[in-house]
C-alpha cells in the first residue's frame, strides 16, 4: 500500500511537472483593446508567427475585455507580455512593481494625438465650447489621458467646457462617432488616425484634423518582471532584429505601424505618471 501511495504521488508530481513544462513552452501575449478585437488579432498573427520562429516556442494571443484586464492579467501572471499604452504601462508597473518595458516603436518616443471634427466651422478647441466631445477609453494614454493633460494646461476642463463628454472605448470607434455625428469633436491617437485614412475607413471630406497635441512617450511591449531573464532578452532581440529591408518582416512592421522597434525603459514614462497623478487617476 505504501508503494502504491508513492507511485500515485510520483504520478501526480509528473503530471503537474508536465503541465508546468507545457505552460512554460507557451508565451501568452495580450494587448490593450484600443481597436476592434478582429483588428488586434489580424495585426498580431504575423508577429506571433515570427516570435514563435525566433523564440522556438508557441506564442498565444489572449484577448481581454478592457484596459484594466490587461494590467490584472500581467499582475496575476496569466499573461507573459502585453502591448500597453503609456498609462497602462504606468498602472502595470505600479501594480506589479517589476513589469519591464522592453521595446517601443520609434515613433512612440514622440507620439501625438489628433483632435478631429466633422464641423467645417471648427478650427480650434475653443470652437467646440458647449458642444459634444468623445474620448476613447478612460485608461487610454493617447485617447484620453494626454489630451486631457494638454487641455488642462490650456485652461480647459472637459466636463465644464463641453456640453457632454463620452467615451467610445477605442480609437477607431471615436473616428466613427465623429464621422456619424454622434459627437461634434473627438480625439484619437495619430497612428490609428493615419491607418484609418490610408485604409479609406474615414472620409476626410467629412472629418478633419484641426489640432495635434505636443509629443509624449506612449506604447510599448512590456513583459512581467518574473519572466525568465534569458527569454526576456530573446524577445527584445527578436523585436530589434525586425528589418524593413526584408519583405516579410516589413509586412510585420507595417501591421504594427512601425518603421522599426527601439529599446525603452521605465524612466521614459515618468511624464505619463505625472500627468495621471495631476488628473487624479492615480492614488
Amino acid at each position: 500500500m505504501f508503494k502504491n501511495t508513492l507511485a500515485l504521488a510520483a504520478g501526480i508530481a509528473l503530471s503537474v511537472s508536465a503541465v508546468f513544462a507545457q505552460a512554460a513552452d507557451v508565451l501568452k501575449v495580450s494587448a490593450i483593446p484600443d481597436e476592434a478585437p478582429t483588428e488586434l488579432l489580424r495585426k498580431f498573427k504575423p508577429l506571433g508567427a515570427y516570435l514563435e520562429q525566433e523564440l522556438g516556442m508557441k506564442v498565444e494571443f489572449v484577448p481581454v475585455a478592457d484596459y484594466a484586464a490587461v494590467v490584472e492579467a500581467l499582475a496575476a501572471d496569466r499573461i507573459d507580455m502585453a502591448w500597453l499604452g503609456g498609462f497602462t504601462f504606468v498602472q502595470a508597473h505600479l501594480k506589479t512593481g517589476n513589469a519591464v518595458p522592453l521595446v517601443q516603436r520609434e515613433q512612440d518616443a514622440e507620439f501625438t494625438s489628433k483632435f478631429i471634427t466633422s464641423d467645417p466651422a471648427v478650427t480650434s478647441l475653443q470652437d467646440l465650447k458647449g458642444k459634444t466631445f468623445a474620448f476613447g477609453s478612460v485608461s487610454s494614454t493617447s485617447g484620453s489621458l494626454m489630451p486631457r493633460y494638454f487641455m488642462r494646461q490650456d485652461g480647459i476642463k472637459p466636463e465644464d467646457f463641453f456640453s457632454r463628454v463620452a467615451y467610445s472605448g477605442a480609437h477607431d470607434a471615436t473616428a466613427a462617432w465623429v464621422q456619424a455625428g454622434k459627437a461634434d469633436g473627438g480625439v484619437l491617437n495619430a497612428s490609428v488616425w493615419q491607418k484609418l485614412v490610408d485604409a479609406g475607413k474615414v472620409d476626410t471630406d467629412k472629418v478633419k484634423v484641426f489640432a495635434t497635441t505636443p509629443t509624449y512617450y506612449d506604447y510599448n511591449w512590456t513583459v512581467r518582471g518574473n519572466l525568465d531573464a534569458d527569454l526576456q532578452a530573446k524577445i527584445k532581440s527578436a523585436f530589434l532584429a525586425l528589418d524593413p529591408a526584408k519583405p516579410e518582416q516589413k509586412a510585420i512592421l507595417d501591421l504594427q505601424a512601425a518603421s522599426r522597434f527601439i529599446e525603452t525603459k521605465p524612466e521614459n514614462y515618468e511624464g505619463i505618471e505625472e500627468a495621471a497623478r495631476a488628473a487624479g487617476l492615480l492614488k
